[in-house]
């Protein structure tokens, strides 16, 4: 292995790994109709909805991890095993419980911070969501609270130059006790029709929200 690539993968092993050395962080609440989307229709659907190679073998990774339990733990994860596509991962702490429940980015690949404009960590989700979708956005991971079930969606959204991209998000539920879910690792990708493409500041504030093609939960 090339050398800068070693060093690369070194590099986002130990952002993986020091997560849960990062202190808690206090934020302001959410503002009154801040709240979850009601209009949302989930489907379910088997493990081979997923498009993504990379999810494909994520999905199968978490269910590894959960062997029987009703959730995988989050200390049988190997930051290893994910270095090498960390630049599109996401890790939340749960903060709270049911429909109060926010989500805390404790890491930010460095895709997603290109997607989003900036760097996330530290914040809440909802603080950097853009008001067009940001219900909608949740209740995709309020979905997973729910049901303990990772959660795939596309939605069609456009770059800066108004061409469309697929943008595929795979969220799947962690807990430190087996039984209640306390993380989520969001896995973000993107692809157009249209070939190449712009990523960056794509899930900034736009004109309009995005198309969701496809919301549903995975069911094993």
């Amino acid at each position: 292995m090339p050398a800068r690539f070693a060093e690369k993968g070194h590099v986002q092993r130990k952002e993986i790994q020091s997560v849960d050395k990062r202190p808690p962080l206090s934020h302001n609440v959410p503002t009154e109709g801040d709240g979850v989307a009601s209009s949302m229709q989930f489907m379910r659907s088997r493990p081979d909805v997923v498009r993504s190679v990379s999810q494909r073998w994520l999905l199968s990774y978490w269910d590894r991890l959960r062997d029987k339990r009703l959730l995988p733990r989050w200390q049988g994860f190997e930051a290893e095993e994910l270095a090498a596509m960390a630049e599109s991962l996401s890790f939340l702490d749960v903060i709270g419980s049911d429909g109060n429940a926010r989500f805390l980015i404790r890491y930010h690949g460095k895709k997603i911070s290109e997607a989003y404009g900036s760097v996330c960590q530290g914040r809440f989700l909802d603080e950097i969501l853009p008001p067009q979708y940001r219900e909608a956005a949740l209740a995709t991971y309020h979905r997973a609270l729910v049901t303990n079930l990772p959660v795939y969606t596309i939605a069609d959204m456009r770059d800066r130059f108004e061409r469309i991209v697929h943008y595929e998000r795979l969220l799947l539920p962690f807990s430190r006790d087996g039984a209640a879910i306390d993380r989520i690792l969001a896995s973000l990708e993107t692809m157009s029709p249209e070939g190449a493409f712009d990523h960056h500041d794509i899930l900034t504030p736009a004109a309009k929200p995005p198309a969701f093609a496809l919301c549903t939960t995975i069911e094993h």
